[in-house]
């Protein structure tokens, strides 16, 4: 019996172990395409998606009706690549709540958007994520953007 106890709890926690590293994995390869976003490195940020990534954005507008906005990753990346290098921008997230099942991961991250140094938005990144071999890769991207309610 306790032979048993003991092989179990240690399943358990391989299991558990194994779900942590994965979730490590996960929250690296986001932080790593912010990086690429920083860094305004199109190349890092193309290493960290796949190559049919879609990016949305959801907001309202100025009837306050609810508007969903998608772009090319090109469109994207050459945005960030044309912002000066002298405009101080940071996207800072505040926490990751990550979901893995298989090949396919969840994140949700909460955010603050700065630029120069003072305030601009905040919101909540949904991150879908695949793994292909041994790495993840985003494949879908939906952001929200307010700049009230972002305590």
């Amino acid at each position: 019996m306790k032979k048993a106890l003991v092989f179990v709890f240690a399943m358990s926690s391989l299991a558990l172990w194994s779900q942590n590293n994965e979730q490590e994995a996960v929250q690296l390869a986001i932080e790593k395409f912010f990086e690429g976003f920083h860094q305004q490195d199109t190349l890092a940020l193309q290493n960290s998606v796949s190559d049919a990534i879609v990016l949305q954005t959801i907001s309202t507008d100025s009837l306050g009706s609810t508007v969903v906005r998608s772009e090319s990753f090109n469109k994207f990346a050459q945005s960030i690549a044309s912002i000066p290098k002298t405009m101080k921008f940071e996207e800072k997230l505040k926490s990751f709540s990550i979901q893995i099942d298989g090949n396919m991961a969840n994140a949700w991250t909460p955010y603050e958007f700065w630029l120069r140094d003072e305030f601009h938005h905040c919101g909540v990144n949904s991150f879908q994520l695949v793994k292909y071999g041994e790495d993840w890769k985003i494949v879908y991207l939906i952001d929200t953007r307010r700049k009230e309610g972002c305590d």
